[in-house]
This record gives structure tokens, C-alpha cells and sequence, in this order.
């Protein structure tokens, strides 16, 4: 942990910076995954969606 004390004596503490990096493109085995989840995503939410309408 990074500490630094100013001039009337009070401490800053700072956490550690994580190196940073560029993410790659994803592989098209990853593109296709993303996609599953984004239609089962749509799935859940269009069936929630049509239940609370039919219940209200």
C-alpha cells in the first residue's frame, strides 16, 4: 500500500495499482459463446417480461 502524509501531518493511503493491459479480440469460439448467452439472455428477460404482463 502506497501511504503519503501531507503537511499537517494526515495520511493518504492509496491501493496498489494492477498493471494494465490491452485486451485482445475474442477467438470465434468465444464470439459464438457470446452470442448463446446473449439469446438465453433475451429468452429469460422476454419470458419475465410475458409473465408479469400476464399477471397484471
Amino acid at each position: 500500500m502506497y501511504t503519503t502524509t501531507n503537511e499537517e501531518g494526515i495520511l493518504n493511503n492509496y491501493a496498489a495499482e494492477p498493471k494494465m493491459y490491452y485486451s485482445e479480440y475474442p477467438a470465434i469460439w468465444e464470439q459464438r459463446k457470446y452470442v448463446l448467452q446473449s439469446l438465453f439472455a433475451t429468452l429469460i428477460v422476454t419470458a419475465l417480461v410475458l409473465v408479469g404482463f400476464s399477471v397484471s
